[in-house]
């Protein structure tokens, strides 16, 4: 198979992104462009840079189509827990509707830190999880003894109420005292 070159390769990169429903690897773009996935990795970094909306998430990269963004609602959530609790915390979130955008921690070095994780129901989350066991990664909450930030993106401010609740009734969500 012929090698991929440049601007043409990431174009056809940017179309199966926009066609595409479900995440993709950078080793399954690698695979179809006969590049590296380092190659793919310096892709994406310049259709970002071209203000293109691609996430990179767990699974995969995603393409945030227009009417993706305008029909759901935000907030930042404060959570905390231990490291085996992450997948219950996850789980709580995306059975009552939500979108778990991202996890931020406050570093006392680097500052604000921020991973995109971007589950939305039980296979992503059970996908994230395994990925985590996987690889023997810790979660970026371990950083901080298990404070964190979650933005949780749902499309309604009921359903992100209701998640507010479900966390604090199971005792992963700082509130004030």
């Amino acid at each position: 198979m012929k090698k991929m070159l440049g601007e043409e390769r990431r174009l056809q990169l940017l179309e199966l992104l926009k066609k595409s429903n479900t995440p993709i690897t950078g080793t399954d773009f690698a695979k179809f462009a006969n590049v590296s996935r380092q190659v793919i990795v310096n892709d994406m970094t310049l259709l970002k840079a071209r203000n293109e909306p691609i996430i990179a998430t767990s699974q995969g990269y995603i393409y945030m189509h227009q009417e993706q963004l305008n029909q759901t609602v935000e907030r930042t959530i404060p959570c905390f827990h231990t490291p085996e609790d992450a997948k219950d915390e996850l789980l709580t979130i995306v059975d009552c509707g939500g979108t778990v955008k991202n996890v931020i921690v406050e570093h006392p070095i680097y500052g604000e830190i921020t991973a995109s994780l971007m589950v939305s129901n039980r296979h992503d989350v059970d996908k994230f999880v395994q990925r985590v066991d996987d690889t023997q990664a810790n979660y970026l909450s371990a950083l901080t003894g298990g404070t964190h930030l979650h933005v949780i993106s749902a499309p309604s401010v009921d359903i992100l109420d209701l998640i507010e609740q479900s966390l604090q009734k199971k005792g992963y969500l700082i509130t004030d005292q």
